[in-house]
């Protein structure tokens, strides 16, 4: 049974600076609040704000998790507001049925492969360098995309494969009478990037930088395939989904931003 957890970390205490300074370290604690060790089940999680006062963090795990270790260490533990949120996910995945609509949101790491690199990093360089040692073909090289357009079309190529399509938003006419048509108007794919963001941290102390692009799209979908909507709430779409990237929420429409999940 999949559940989904809102965690509520203190960004004024010196582990949640820690925590939140470093997708690796949190993915780590996120692990943690799992019983059954080594974690083999997939994880996704993302951080959903992250202000001076407040950070929440949504996980979406396949085993109930507890959050204990993280409301005592980073969090503000017997405080109002301050107990992690548990939701079983299931009737969530119910209620994906062809053609209704969601509003959604997702943090992604949009990336296309490439054979050839202009300026290849330290660790790319070193894989082009042990290939032709080998005598072996170098597999293609994840490249960031890097311009909001980019990114948004990333987004829109995936969609059907991943059980559904944006929706088409509506232009409406700014008053009456001032068009020939009194119809609304299609104004193109119901989605737009809210924030972007480049993310850059070491696994460990003397190791090299992993550097991510970001961004958080917003929009509405509608299903086209429940079956596979509902592997891709469960999986996740894109790499890095270790990094806190990938996680897909609903929305039943006309609800407030809180209400995702």
């Amino acid at each position: 049974m999949p559940y989904l957890s809102k965690v509520a970390l203190n960004p004024r205490r010196r582990a949640a600076v820690s925590l939140l300074s470093s997708p690796h370290r949190l993915h780590a604690a996120i692990l943690a609040g799992l019983a059954v060790q080594p974690v083999t089940e997939r994880v996704l999680w993302r951080l959903d704000s992250n202000t001076p006062h407040r950070a929440d963090i949504l996980v979406l795990t396949e085993s109930r998790p507890s959050w204990t270790h993280l409301i005592d260490d980073a969090g503000w533990p017997g405080a109002d507001g301050g107990a992690p949120l548990i939701a079983d996910y299931t009737p969530l995945l119910e209620r994906l049925a062809r053609g209704r609509e969601f509003g959604f949101r997702l943090i992604a790491n949009p990336v296309q492969s490439v054979s050839r690199l202009s300026r290849p990093s330290e660790q790319q360089a070193a894989r082009l360098r042990e290939g032709a040692d080998n005598g072996t073909r170098t597999r293609g090289f994840r490249v960031a995309h890097r311009t909001a357009a980019q990114q948004l079309q990333w987004l829109i190529k995936r969609c059907e494969r991943h059980g559904f399509v944006i929706s088409d938003a509506i232009a409406t006419p700014p008053a009456p009478g001032l068009q020939a048509e009194d119809q609304d108007l299609p104004a193109g794919p119901a989605v737009t990037i809210v924030s972007r963001d480049i993310l850059r941290f070491r696994k460990r102390p003397d190791g090299p930088r992993v550097t991510l692009s970001t961004a958080t799209f917003e929009g509405r979908l509608r299903v086209t395939d429940p079956d596979t909507l509902r592997a891709t709430l469960l999986e996740g779409i894109g790499p890095a989904k270790g990094y806190g990237q990938g996680l897909l929420t609903l929305a039943p429409l006309h609800t407030t931003e809180a209400d995702h999940g």
